[in-house]
């Protein structure tokens, strides 16, 4: 093989050195001054692109929005989940009776379930809603006080059931009986309440 000569060592050479300058060349000057922000620049492009793009997504759903909210707001406006009495008196009276049948449809005649007490609680015109509450104790086998406190809390107007305590009774009195009921049974109080719309509450206040 010939020996390369001294010439063309020397441009391999100069090439090879050529290119170092302009490696560090682009290092020192293009990359920190060019291709950084360039590539900053890029980033903040596409995360606005992202964000037009969800704004674009909210605004189309908008209708759907609008129309939902209007629905809620004429729920509202017709009480939906309120109780309908338009004060608390009568309200106190519709509690206490849909106590009653959700006891008699759990237990027809008190044979196993039978209301102790129920006692009503003064209530606070000067809120929004007003809350009705009634204090209850009922005396109940197990499937019955279920079927009492599904009854009370499914249906409508919307009624809550709180601070529930139970206590179970080795042995109980079933209601309209002089002997002791096998199976034990459950001595529960708790309070019984709803709202008053807040179109009533106001009328009541009034």
């Amino acid at each position: 093989m010939a020996p390369v000569s001294i010439a063309e060592r020397d441009r391999w050479l100069a090439l090879g050195l050529l290119l170092a300058v302009l490696a560090l060349a682009y290092a020192v000057l293009v990359h920190p001054w060019w291709t950084v922000p360039m590539r900053a620049a890029n980033a903040n492009i596409e995360a606005l692109q992202q964000r037009e793009l969800r704004l674009r997504m909210q605004l189309q759903q908008a209708p759907q929005v609008a129309q939902r909210l209007e629905q809620v707001r004429m729920q509202l406006g017709t009480g939906a989940g309120f109780i309908v009495e338009p004060n608390a008196e009568l309200a106190t009276a519709s509690l206490i009776q849909r106590l009653e049948t959700a006891v008699v449809q759990a237990s027809p005649g008190n044979r196993s379930c039978a209301i102790q007490n129920r006692s009503p609680l003064q209530s606070d015109t000067r809120e929004r809603y007003v809350r009705v509450v009634v204090q209850v104790r009922l005396r109940c086998g197990t499937p019955e006080l279920a079927a009492v406190l599904h009854s009370l809390e499914g249906g409508e107007p919307r009624l809550f059931v709180g601070n529930l305590n139970i206590l179970a009774n080795r042995m109980y009195f079933s209601p309209g009986t002089e002997a002791p009921a096998s199976g034990g049974g459950l001595d529960v109080s708790f309070d019984l309440y709803g709202y008053l719309s807040p179109s009533a509450g106001a009328t009541g206040a009034n």
